[in-house]
């Protein structure tokens, strides 16, 4: 079975297409930033994107997601003009607002972010909070968390003037 995940084609067994797409992620592939929480797509931490939109890996079988477009908190950053990875602005926001105390959550809430903000790149408070009442933080973090998005919001607002 063939799984294009952050840019790049991956083969993976289909003798079980019932295994959900975390375990892929994580166990036979190594991308661990996506993270388990709570095992039944509630509260958002194994959150990646599926064809563009906001998906609970954790939830996900990964016979659905063959052939779509997968990208996981690795596949945010952008390589630089030198090749170096340039974070992506959700990443950035997250790290000048200090939202990470524990992390358990963080990759799940950068990728609600940014599936937000690439659907409404000018989300008003509201709709940031509305979009990531989905995601839990053990840690209560969530005015930083929404402080982060508005400012990842002005961040690509800016990268795109012209």
């Amino acid at each position: 079975m063939k799984l294009i995940i952050n840019d790049r084609e991956y083969e993976v067994s289909d003798e079980n297409p019932t295994r959900v797409l975390l375990w892929v992620l994580r166990d036979e592939l190594g991308l661990a930033g996506t993270r388990f929480g709570c095992g039944a797509g509630v509260c958002g931490a194994c959150t990646v994107h599926v064809n563009g939109v906001a998906t609970r890996a954790c939830i996900s079988p990964v016979s659905m997601v063959e052939g779509a477009r997968i990208r996981t908190v690795e596949g945010l950053a952008r390589p630089g003009p030198d090749g170096r990875p340039v974070l992506h602005p959700v990443q950035r926001a997250f790290l000048n607002a200090q939202v990470p105390q524990c992390g358990w959550c963080m990759s799940g809430q950068m990728m609600t972010a940014a599936a937000l903000l690439e659907q409404n790149p000018s989300p008003t408070p509201q709709q940031v909070v509305d979009a990531m009442s989905r995601n839990y933080c053990r840690c209560g973090t969530y005015c930083r968390i929404k402080k982060a998005v508005l400012a990842a919001a002005d961040a690509l607002a800016q990268e795109t003037k012209p």
